[in-house]
């Protein structure tokens, strides 16, 4: 991270404390001003090249934001949970959600989701909340009061930047810090992803929780999601820069089109399995499991050159899910299901990650050489190739395809070389390559 905007975004969070919590303040009596709390900060991220190809196993690369989360946690002595968010802008606005903190000391993640489902007002805390669960359960915490966490973030909310698991991250590394444990900051991300997963119930991937956890300030996170390998990171060219354009149309991974495009991609992932002969179980649930030795469970492993050649024409442009049920009874994906009366894109959606993990690869070799305009040129077509290929799958959007192509019109006379919807699609945040 950048060490000296990171310290400073605490200290100024740290000095704003004490007029909060006073009598008078926006929320006296939070924190136990006698017990010491526990800061930490996360930020948010761009995806750079990867995005929706992460649940299929594809190779990624993220950029840690400046923009970021902070949250202060404390235990308590009264046994409740408290979240609590302060707006960035103003100490003075805030919300605030609070429970029982007894329910939870037993409850699994499904548990807490039920705990936490039935008030929509607080359904923004749940992100933190939720955090209680790992906490107690994998972390084996002996919570003998309360707990509290306080939040503010400077990362837009519903833009593709991954606001959520900036907080999640923040609030965790809080909460271990504040319970005095020393967590790896790659489980830290694996913890945060089950609570987004299980107990928010967003089908997020990985990549969001591991750079927002793992990000260094100026360098791409390349990470390849099989399931979470930490491949290093790339150091952003000097006198090059990508830079994050809201489309001012919002997104999020909860969203219809982005379930939809996901199940869709391991619609065609079953059946490509079923193409290859490869051996198959359904289970009561009617999810499936394969025995994979030629791709190693993941879509992204179907090369280019071998989906184009054997599988491509043999998956629909699009197919019911009442259709694909009586064919295939279901997929390998723990997080979504397949609807019958929807009806996928299954070809665009399977051909995605595909193509985007062979993108990447080469994306990354190129911004390792020296940053000629030809070469800059080169990895802006690989943006343009992405951003097209997420259209294809149903989701682009009329404000980020108009961003993408007054980029592609100024050109590299202008010092612009590329651009891309990221994260999610559907709207969001539009990713620039730049002198």
């Amino acid at each position: 991270m950048n060490f000296a905007v990171e310290e400073r975004e605490r200290e100024a969070f740290i000095a704003a404390l004490p007029a909060l919590i006073r009598p008078g303040g926006a929320l006296p009596g939070f924190f136990d001003a006698r017990r010491e709390f526990a800061v930490a900060r996360a930020p948010g991220r761009l995806d750079v090249m990867g995005g929706i190809a992460d649940y299929s196993g594809s190779r990624v690369l993220e950029l840690p934001l400046a923009e970021a989360a902070c949250a202060a946690a404390q235990l308590h002595p009264e046994p409740e949970l408290r979240v609590a968010s302060v707006d960035a802008e103003d100490f003075g606005s805030v919300r605030e959600a609070r429970w029982p903190i007894a329910p939870f000391l037993a409850a699994d993640y499904e548990g807490a989701s039920a705990l936490l489902a039935g008030d929509a007002a607080s359904s923004w805390a749940r992100y933190v909340a939720g955090l209680v669960v790992p906490l107690l359960r994998e972390l084996s915490f002996p919570l003998s009061g309360g707990l509290r966490v306080l939040l503010v973030s400077r990362v837009p909310e519903g833009k593709g930047v991954s606001s959520s698991a900036a907080i999640a991250v923040a609030g965790f590394f809080a909460l271990t810090k504040a319970a005095g444990l020393t967590i790896d900051p790659r489980e830290a991300a694996l913890l945060c992803q089950q609570v987004e997963n299980r107990v928010v119930g967003a089908p997020c991937g990985v990549m969001d929780q591991l750079t927002s956890a793992c990000g260094r300030s100026g360098e791409l996170l390349e990470i390849l999601c099989q399931p979470a390998t930490l491949l290093g990171s790339r150091p952003v060219p000097a006198r090059v820069g990508f830079f994050g354009i809201d489309s001012g149309v919002r997104h999020a991974v909860t969203g219809v089109d982005y379930a939809q495009v996901r199940s869709a991609a391991f619609m065609g992932y079953r059946m490509i399995a079923a193409a290859a002969g490869l051996s198959v179980t359904a289970d009561s649930s009617g999810r499936v499991e394969l025995s994979d030795p030629r791709f190693h469970g993941f879509l992204a492993n179907v090369s280019p050159s071998e989906f184009t050649r054997a599988f491509e024409a043999m998956l629909p442009e699009r197919l019911s899910g009442a259709a694909f049920l009586r064919m295939y009874t279901g997929t390998t994906d723990p997080l979504t299901r397949v609807e019958p009366d929807r009806a996928y894109p299954v070809r665009a959606a399977t051909a995605h990650p595909i193509w985007e993990h062979h993108r990447v690869r080469i994306f990354g070799e190129l911004l390792g050489r020296p940053a000629t305009d030809e070469r800059l040129e080169l990895l802006g077509e690989l943006m343009y190739a992405s951003h097209e290929s997420y259209s294809a799958c149903g989701l682009g959007s009329e404000a980020t395809d108009r961003l993408v192509a007054m980029v592609r019109a100024a050109g590299a006379e202008r010092g612009l070389f590329g651009a891309k919807i990221t994260g999610g699609g559907s709207g969001g945040t539009v990713a620039v390559l730049a002198r």
